[in-house]
């Protein structure tokens, strides 16, 4: 099969199994384990509750990243753009899907230029970070930058995905300094996210010794890539590699504490088997920045911009009531280190 009509075949893929099948991973987010304190006298006003923050020069309304999901086909293009709809009406981040499509076809490109239905979002270009060991370089990722007029790069690893994928691209070997030189040669900031198996102490110091400004955790608890490429394996040798690994990976929760801990400065997005904005508030009071949130604003957008628009909003609320809830009027008094200072208890571990 050609190059070009492999990836198009697995774009559509994709998005039909991740619409169709159940690809959720064996591990939990962990976030079950923790619970914010309520307050039966919050002394708020929820109306005054205020949900907004500044990223990388933008105002945001809410701290909610619709996650990379796709592109490179037509219907891929329609959900994009209903997305991005969303987004600008809404006032939250997106990244597009991986442009290594239309990088390589350029026909595509109009599959990820939201730009004219979204001129004021915070916007996220992306390609896989083990492209630059096949040939890729600063070029392709200022193409990337430029065809939607991001503003920042994605930069995804996905290695068990590669390694369990028909044909995957599996050479990671010296990534770390390639990433640094993207870092210090590109003109926007640089977001290093996994897929949905999450990240450990050592690679979050590795990324920000490369330069990164943000890390996204894509925790395992959601989206198993693997389960969704055992549904698109040719043959029952690669199904039954891909099965293998449903319950790998290092759980949400657990991915945040790891870069907070390492890294404490770094700017964390938080990932992975989010299903609500109690969960979003819960990744900030962690240590988070975003939360993301992927398949609940696919099914969405797949039917159209005004559900994806309500899926939003209704996200944005629940953030709104659990600060109101723990006696918190500010995005910021959510952070974890709150607690450790004594100024609010937001925040409890224990047990469901």
């Amino acid at each position: 099969m050609p190059k070009d009509t492999d990836i198009k075949d697995r774009k559509l893929d994709h998005i039909k199994i991740n619409l169709e099948r159940d690809v959720r991973s064996a591990l939990t987010t962990g976030l079950e384990n923790y619970h914010f304190v309520h307050e039966a006298l919050p002394e708020l006003d929820l109306e005054r509750v205020d949900t907004s923050l500044t990223l990388f020069g933008k105002t945001l309304a809410a701290p909610i990243l619709i996650s990379s999901m796709t592109g490179g086909t037509d219907e891929a293009g329609t959900i994009n753009m209903r997305l991005a709809e969303a987004a600008q009406r809404v006032g939250v981040a997106m990244g597009v899907g991986s442009q290594r499509a239309a990088i390589e076809h350029p026909e595509q490109d109009k599959t990820f230029q939201v730009r004219r239905a979204a001129p004021d979002i915070l916007l996220f270009a992306n390609l896989g970070a083990v492209q630059l060991n096949y040939g890729y370089g600063i070029d392709q990722c200022r193409q990337a930058v430029d065809m939607i007029q991001a503003d920042a790069l994605i930069l995804h690893l996905n290695p068990l995905q590669e390694a369990v994928q028909n044909g995957g691209d599996t050479n990671f070997a010296g990534l770390a300094k390639k990433i640094e030189t993207i870092c210090r040669k590109i003109e926007v900031p640089v977001i290093a996210k996994e897929v949905g198996w999450g990240i450990s102490e050592r690679t979050a110091k590795l990324l920000a010794d490369s330069g990164v400004s943000a890390i996204d955790v894509a925790g395992a608890g959601g989206t198993s890539w693997s389960q969704v490429e055992m549904h698109r394996a040719p043959d029952e040798f690669t199904r039954e590699l891909a099965s293998t690994f449903v319950g790998w990976g290092i759980p949400t929760a657990n991915s945040i504490l790891n870069v907070v801990k390492a890294v404490p400065d770094m700017t964390v997005f938080a990932s992975g088997g989010l299903k609500d904005g109690l969960d979003i508030a819960k990744c900030i009071a962690l240590g988070g920045t975003l939360g993301g949130m992927a398949g609940h604003f696919l099914k969405a957008a797949a039917i159209s911009t005004e559900r994806a628009v309500e899926t939003i909003k209704v996200t944005k609320k629940q953030i709104e009531v659990t600060m109101f809830a723990c006696g918190v009027e500010k995005l910021e008094s959510l952070k974890i280190e709150k607690i450790s200072n004594g100024a609010v208890q937001p925040m409890e571990k224990g047990n469901n």
